[in-house]
């Protein structure tokens, strides 16, 4: 006798389906392999036990789906909370990017009349440069030619010192006989006073 069909549980299918092996039938046993092991011969002797204990009356299982219920109303509440904390933050941050640009707007400005400001200064400065390479080049000129004044003074004053005395006692020679001549015009007469110089 061919064992019976085994009927699998829908745990079993779905591990089966999944890849999973199928659980072992069981060997049939009792008289003759048909499973029967026993003929029993009620007797109407006494009543039949009582059935056994069953699971209680039917009642809802409001437990679990106010569980379920509540974890999907925490998770809208947590969302509700993240929604508006993002909310705040992106009002904060175009608050923070509205002032930062202004901040940047200004100095900008700033910046852009520092910078011309900066530019003309720097043209009067190069103007200023032009004028005192052109002054420094006419005074270079003027310096030469006043050094050259002050070397041909320094000839002359080198000549004069070192002719000095001569030219001193040229002079009085000069006074002297100058004298001496004038005196002959007056009626001097200077003739023996040679004579006596000329014996000395």
């Amino acid at each position: 006798m061919a064992p019976p069909k085994q009927e699998l549980s829908r745990e079993d299918r779905i591990a089966v389906n999944m890849g999973g092996e199928a659980p072992t039938t069981p060997a049939p046993g009792g008289i003759a392999g048909t499973g029967v092991t026993v003929f029993l011969q009620t007797s109407s002797v006494g009543a039949p036990p009582p059935p056994p204990e069953t699971f209680g009356a039917y009642s809802k299982k409001s437990d679990e789906s106010t569980g379920v219920i509540g974890m999907i109303d925490l998770l809208i509440s947590d969302l509700d909370k993240e929604m508006t904390e993002a909310t705040t933050e992106e009002k904060n941050a175009q608050a923070d990017y509205e002032e930062m640009m202004g901040e940047s707007a200004s100095k900008r400005t700033t910046d852009s009349k520092a910078l011309a400001d900066k530019e003309s200064a720097k043209a009067d400065l190069e103007v200023d440069l032009e004028t005192y390479k052109t002054t420094k080049t006419s005074t270079t000129k003027e310096l030469m030619a006043t050094l050259k004044y002050i070397e041909s003074l320094h000839a002359e004053c080198d000549w004069l010192l070192k002719y000095f005395d001569v030219r001193k006692e040229a002079r009085t020679g000069e006074i002297d006989a100058l004298t001496k001549a004038k005196a002959v015009l007056s009626g001097a007469d200077y003739s023996f006073v040679q004579i006596v110089k000329a014996m000395f």
